[in-house]
């Protein structure tokens, strides 16, 4: 006999329909990969301006900072699958015009600008609405596999995307935003196929959009209060916010160093890239972890080891070896990721899901904006080798504090589904 309630899930439907959501965002993070290392680069070619080049990447972060908090309420509030669908509509429209005029010949500062902000609007809001729409189409028990799978699919775009964005733009300028073109539409046609709503049933149909700017202001302080008021999980955010910081200084910080090396820049794309690929490989052993470890054990676990594997970067200046340690750190990163996505997801109800996590998004992005200027301080004050002994040390602070942390010690674990629910399988 079939179960009914909240969290019931057809097999057959649940497997289909997380398989097509699962493909679609891929594709649509793959283009936005993609695009991502072609805006800055196509620009900086064009017009010879670093000053340009990062002003159109800063465009395209910029909606990380500005969208996630009220994109989290709307996406609590409206059809998801709609909604991923105009974004992805949304993207591909802005890539064709992009592709259009950079194919014939046209590089217009102001219009690559535009194109930027809304390409990081559309992403934003499609990443929400998909993170908070797998538990409708996976049973509890199946969340850490089907959260691992999406972890390392980003984890492959991020790899994937870089190079072909840079071996299309080569072929052209244009070519970047064809391929993003098509690949959002291929997310369109996959989130039209998916059968069932992507919102659990215990939370019925989303409401009506806000009639005010107000209601949509109040439901935003929803979100806010509610992580706050989750003692675990807002000590993890703050670890993770100090994190970010640290690793974006750690990036300039290993730049500058193998630039005083008399390294290439090829080199330092490489050891970066040795972290992606890290990255990949633990998503996906986040669900084999998991099972064998707490969620405490994880977290306070990981930032040890993060310690562990920065400190010894201020030593070397070995291509292989920091492409080795890099290569760690990106590992630790993807398993981290797919304990905190699946903790926040289950603690986190349907309702308030796309808030929930458009706070942990702001906190991680917004973080990330801070480590670069920091780093370069203390790198014009003490150069390369202190600076990551610094961050190295920051980090080991971190994770002590973490470790010793009362939220952690007493944060009870979630079950992995309620009593009485068989489990489902996504496959």
């Amino acid at each position: 006999m079939s179960p009914v309630g909240p969290t019931a899930v057809e097999p057959s439907r649940g497997g289909r329909d997380f398989g097509l959501l699962w493909g679609g965002a891929g594709l649509a993070v793959l283009g936005g990969r993609a695009t991502a290392f072609a805006y800055p680069l196509v620009v900086l070619w064009a017009t010879d301006s670093s000053g340009a080049a990062g002003l159109v990447g800063f465009a395209l972060l910029l909606p990380h900072l500005l969208v996630q908090l009220p994109g989290g309420a709307l996406v609590d509030r409206v059809d998801r699958r709609r909604l991923m669908t105009a974004c992805g509509l949304g993207s591909a429209l802005v890539a064709a015009g992009a592709a259009a005029a950079l194919l014939s010949g046209a590089v217009w500062l102001p219009h690559l600008l535009v194109s930027a902000f809304l390409e990081g609007v559309f992403t934003v809001l499609y990443q929400l609405a998909e993170r908070s729409a797998v538990p409708a189409l996976v049973p509890p028990d199946r969340l850490p596999v089907a959260l691992t799978r999406n972890e390392a699919r980003t984890r492959a775009a991020s790899v994937l995307g870089q190079p072909a964005g840079s071996a299309l733009a080569g072929l052209g300028a244009g070519f970047p935003f064809v391929f993003a073109l098509v690949a959002h539409l291929g997310s369109v046609v996959f989130l039209a196929r998916i059968r069932g709503p992507l919102r659990s049933p215990a939370d019925g149909a989303a409401p009506a959009a806000p009639a005010s700017p107000r209601a949509l202001a109040r439901e935003v302080g929803e979100g806010l209060a509610w992580l706050w008021g989750q003692p675990f999980l807002r000590s993890v955010m703050v670890a993770v916010a100090v994190s970010n910081v640290l690793f974006q200084g750690l990036n300039l910080a290993v730049m500058a160093a193998v630039k005083d090396a008399g390294g290439a820049v090829a080199t330092v794309g490489a050891i970066t890239a040795m972290s992606g690929v890290g990255g990949l490989v633990g998503s996906l052993c986040g669900a084999w972890w998991m099972r064998r470890y707490g969620m405490r054990a994880l977290v306070v676990g990981g930032l040890a080891a993060w310690t562990a594997l920065m400190l010894p970067v201020a030593g070397t200046r070995d291509a292989v070896a920091l492409g080795a340690l890099f290569a760690g750190s990106g590992y630790v990163g993807g398993v981290f990721n797919v304990v905190v996505g699946v903790h926040l997801t289950r603690a986190a109800p349907d309702h308030l899901r796309g808030r929930a996590n458009s706070v942990a998004m702001l906190v991680s992005s917004g973080a990330m904006a801070m480590g670069p200027p920091a780093a370069g301080f203390l790198l014009a004050a003490v150069g390369p080798a202190r600076t990551i002994l610094a961050l190295g040390a920051a980090m080991g602070v971190t994770s002590a504090a973490t470790a010793l942390s009362r939220a952690l010690r007493i944060e009870e674990p979630i079950p992995a589904r309620p009593k009485g629910v068989e489990a489902r399988s996504t496959s």
